[in-house]
């Protein structure tokens, strides 16, 4: 009711500002005509001065004809008195008579002509001074006239303007309240649907707490019968039960666990270049080893940053260590996380060690200080760094404490309670921020340093190539440690939520050696459920039995069709066992053949061979027989045929042939080569037109997404413009039907009226 009388309120609101508008816009609309026609008699009024304007320009131009005209007259008037005078002159002896009427026609023709001259002038000025007045009048009349079409232009932009706004108003209103009535409308059917809901939920609960309490009292009795001892009730004991496994969490946290370890080695790489470019530095500035004997401090020092291996090494295994720790069926938590307290024990080792170097590095930066080749600026430089070295020490130190707070659990839980793991993880974060900030401003003061040693006039090349290489050891430890410092901190929630074990019911946590019972018995529980799982034998599908079984049942083939298939399926493969049989034996004839070819083969190889071999173990022989003959006499001659000839022009054509095959194998390969390449370019060609192609294409399904999206938009503007359209003309069509209604009650109630004055006037008259 209240909804519907806000409505009601809000729709004689909006009343009355239409009617308040239409007043309005009917004031403006009148003054608009008003301009209007103003306007329109202006137009008339340019219109007749135009008229007026063109005939005077006639008359002018008749004027100037007609000036033109005696112009030339008086021009041939005054040619004819020159001819008179001299004709005067050539005859003085004229007769008086004719001079007389010389004389009188010059007085009329002066006079003449000097009216016309005075007439012409006073033509000439009424005329100047009515195209003057024209002039004026027509510039006042057109500033009057672009004065009134810029009001009347001003005016229907207002007038414009305000049927916008207020048809867009009333639009708008009608919306929000046909809005208004639907959500009205489903607010009521919502709490319609509410009210039959809580009616359910409420007969579920009422079901519920009875069934409930059913079984809570059937399990109260069981737990009474059964359960001799309840190792809930004591957090000590209740600590031993195994939790429920959580396999994401694990595989989770083993995830992070080798990103953290990525990072460390990173983190360790970086610091070993950064300690052993160090020390190479130190033995060559400010002074270089080679040429001249350092000083002992740096020499002690340089002692110990050649020892840094065996410090820095030992974190990433111990990170290694804790990695491998965390498996998929182990539980890892702070309390069973006993490798953490390995890592530990490095990081308070390295610690150490930037201790011992610290006092070194200082003295060693105040030497640099104290040489004459040190500037103003390399020793402001060298002063910055000075400070930088402290502060690096100190966050070491803080990130070193917070990280043997996290081993306490593993080994003294009593040491760090469970409400403060947010606190310690919170403040390793920070520290690790401002590891990374303090790394950043070394980079920065050191990069400075290496570019004032370059002007250095001592600096060697050996001294420029390694402060480049401890500038990018700095920058690779600063990037890691940005890297370690985001990556905590984006899964600072995981850690502060996941990493302590709460067991159920119980207020304490466990201690490691509880933890540890915790793991085997959680080993024992899995073999346990893994011995119970034993695999079922293989067996036809229940479903897939009574599927086989209808099909047997519904199928028209008896068992004597079944038999006939049998027994084809049996003539087939007796066939096909023959077959099989019969070219067995012919492989084996085959193999038997091949064997014999080959042996054959092998034969004449070796006769060959031997021949070859009787060949030469003979010509040695005959040149000792040669000799004999020459020493002892002349005997009878020796025929000895030799195959050797033949033997190297068998070998010529074998290597010729096989020369010619190579030559051709590698213009063949060369051929495939150039075309793979060619098929290559190609392929990249064709694969750079495809990406292009899908480029345009994802381009082409956005512009039709968007095409699409503004044509569902328009489509909806117009919707709603054609709805209010409908509105305000049913809105318009009720307006008339009223205004009709009350025009024909006046029109009734005027003739009622007539009528009655009419019959009164009557009475009265006949009174």
């Amino acid at each position: 009711m209240a909804a519907a009388a806000e409505l009601q309120g809000k729709y004689q609101k909006l009343a009355q500002e239409y009617s308040k508008l239409r007043a309005q816009n009917q004031v403006l609309k009148k003054g608009v005509v008003d301009e209007q026609a103003n306007s329109a008699s202006l137009k008339e009024q340019v219109k007749m001065k135009d008229q007026s304007l063109r005939k005077l320009q006639q008359e002018m131009d008749s004027l100037t004809f007609r000036n033109q005209q005696l112009a030339k007259r008086v021009e041939l008037l005054q040619d004819e008195l020159a001819l008179s005078e001299a004709r005067g002159k050539k005859s003085k002896k004229s007769t008086e008579s004719s001079s007389q009427l010389s004389q009188e026609q010059k007085s009329v023709f002066s006079e003449d002509l000097q009216k016309k001259i005075e007439e012409n002038e006073r033509l000439h000025i009424l005329f100047f001074e009515a195209d003057e007045q024209h002039k004026r009048l027509e510039a006042e009349l057109r500033t009057r006239l672009e004065v009134l079409e810029t009001d009347a232009a001003q005016h229907q932009a207002v007038v414009d303007g305000l049927t916008r706004k207020y048809t867009d108003t009333i639009e708008k209103l009608q919306n929000d309240k046909a809005k208004l009535e639907i959500k009205s409308q489903t607010l009521e059917r919502e709490a319609k649907d509410c009210r039959l809901r809580t009616e359910e939920c409420q007969q579920q609960l009422k079901n519920l707490q009875a069934a409930l309490g059913s079984r809570l009292e059937e399990s109260l009795c069981i737990i009474n019968e059964k359960v001799p001892f309840n190792d809930t009730r004591s957090n000590r004991y209740n600590a031993l039960n195994v939790p429920l496994h959580n396999r994401r969490y694990q595989l989770k946290l083993r995830d992070l666990a080798g990103q953290a370890l990525a990072f460390v080695q990173e983190l360790v790489t970086a610091l070993l270049n950064f300690h052993t470019y160090t020390e190479q530095k130190v033995q060559i500035f400010p002074i270089d080893s080679a040429t001249d004997t350092i000083s002992p401090l740096n020499q002690k020092f340089s002692q110990y940053l050649h020892e840094n291996a065996s410090y820095v090494r030992p974190l990433e295994e111990g990170m290694l260590h804790l990695f491998e720790s965390i498996t998929e069926d182990t539980v890892t938590v702070l309390e069973t996380a006993v490798k953490l307290k390995a890592f530990s024990e490095h990081l308070t080792s390295y610690l150490c060690f930037l201790r011992k170097i610290l006092p070194y590095q200082l003295k060693s930066l105040e030497e640099e200080c104290e040489s004459s080749l040190c500037t103003a600026a390399l020793r402001a430089r060298n002063m910055e760094l000075h400070r930088d070295m402290k502060r690096l020490t100190a966050v070491f130190e803080k990130l070193q404490t917070y990280v043997s707070l996290l081993a306490l659990p593993s080994t003294k839980p009593e040491g760090l309670l469970r409400t403060n793991y947010n606190f310690v993880f919170t403040n390793i974060a920070t520290s690790l921020h401002g590891f990374h900030d303090i790394l950043k401003d070394i980079s920065k003061h050191y990069s400075q340093k290496a570019t004032l040693e370059q002007d250095v006039p001592t600096a060697t090349q050996k001294l420029i190539t390694t402060n480049d290489c401890i500038l990018s050891s700095v920058v690779a430890l600063t990037n890691g440690v940005g890297k370690i410092a985001s990556f905590f901190s984006n899964n600072l929630d995981h850690f502060t939520t996941s990493l302590s074990y709460g067991p159920k019911a119980g207020t304490e946590f466990i201690s490691p050696l509880s933890a540890e019972c915790m793991l085997q018995y959680k080993k024992k529980a899995v073999a346990y459920m893994k011995s119970l799982k034993k695999p079922c034998a293989a067996s036809v599908p229940y479903e897939e039995a009574l599927a086989n079984r209808r099909v047997l049942l519904s199928s028209t083939e008896s068992r004597e069709g079944l038999a006939q298939q049998v027994q084809q399926s049996l003539e087939k493969i007796a066939k096909l066992e023959q077959e099989k049989e019969h070219w067995m034996l012919e492989a084996q004839l085959a193999k038997i053949k091949l064997e014999k070819e080959n042996q054959k083969l092998k034969n004449s190889l070796s006769g060959h061979l031997t021949e070859t071999i009787q060949e030469r173990s003979v010509l040695p022989n005959v040149a000792e027989q040669k000799k004999e003959t020459t020493e002892k006499g002349p005997r009878e001659p020796i025929k000895s045929t030799s195959l050797a000839p033949d033997v190297e022009s068998r070998e010529d054509l074998i290597k010729n042939h096989y020369m010619a095959r190579i030559a051709e194998l590698t213009s063949h390969l060369q051929l495939a080569d150039s075309k793979s390449v060619h098929f290559h370019a190609e392929c990249r060609a064709l694969a750079k037109r495809l990406s292009l192609a899908e480029k345009s294409k994802e381009s082409l399904t956005e512009e039709l997404k968007l095409a699409s999206q503004n044509i569902s938009r328009l489509q909806d503007e117009l919707m709603t413009t054609k709805r209010s359209y409908e509105d305000q003309l049913s809105m318009m069509s009720d307006h008339l039907c009223s205004m009709n209604e009350t025009l024909t009650k006046q029109r009734e109630e005027i003739d009622t009226l007539k009528m009655t004055s009419k019959g009164n006037s009557k009475k009265n008259k006949n009174r």
